[in-house]
C-alpha cells in the first residue's frame, strides 16, 4: 500500500499529473520556482527518489530523463482512503465519520461514484446530502454514533 507523499513529492507529482505527458527536471524546476526557491539538484533528487519508489517512469531523452507517472492522482487518492479505512477497528463507523465530514459536492460526487460502480442502484438508494450520516449511523451499528457525533464538530483524529 502507498504512503502518503511528502510535501515536495506531491508538488511534483502535482505538474506530472496536470500536464500528464513526459516531464523533465527542468520543466518541473521552472514551474516549482514560481511559488519557492529550489535548486535544480533538489527536484533531481525528488524526482528519482520518486522512480525509485514506483510512482514515475523514466526514459532517456538525450542527456536527461523524462518522466511519466504510473498512475493517475485519483488512484492514489483512492489507495490512501482504502489504506486508511482498512485500518479501522469499526469500518462501517469510520466510514460514517468520513461521510459526515464530507461537504454536499463531495457526497454528490458519491452518488455520482455509486451511480456507476452500481449502475442498477435505485436514485433512493444514496440518500440527499443531508440525510448520509443519519442513515449510515443507523446501518453501522454500536460505535458508530460516536464516530458520527465526532464529525459533526470536533477535528478528526487523522488531521491533527
Amino acid at each position: 500500500m502507498p504512503r502518503q507523499l511528502g510535501e515536495l513529492e506531491d508538488a511534483v507529482m502535482t505538474r506530472v499529473w496536470q500536464w500528464n505527458r513526459p516531464v523533465t527536471v527542468r520543466e518541473v524546476l521552472e514551474d516549482l520556482q514560481q511559488e519557492r526557491s529550489i535548486a535544480y539538484t533538489t527536484v533531481m533528487t525528488v524526482m528519482d527518489n520518486l522512480h525509485q519508489k514506483g510512482w514515475v517512469r523514466r526514459e532517456v531523452d538525450g542527456r536527461a530523463y523524462r518522466y511519466t507517472a504510473v498512475s493517475t492522482r485519483a488512484a492514489y487518492s483512492a489507495a490512501l482512503m482504502n489504506e486508511a479505512w482498512s485500518r479501522s477497528d469499526n469500518p462501517a463507523a469510520a466510514l460514517v465519520a468520513f461521510f459526515g465530514m464530507m461537504s454536499a459536492e463531495q457526497r454528490e460526487a458519491l452518488r455520482d461514484a455509486m451511480r456507476i460502480v452500481v449502475p442498477t442502484l435505485p436514485e433512493d438508494a444514496v440518500p440527499p446530502s443531508g440525510e448520509v450520516a443519519d442513515e449510515a449511523v443507523g446501518a453501522a451499528g454500536e460505535g458508530a454514533g460516536e464516530a458520527a457525533g465526532a464529525a459533526d464538530g470536533a477535528e478528526p483524529e487523522a488531521g491533527r
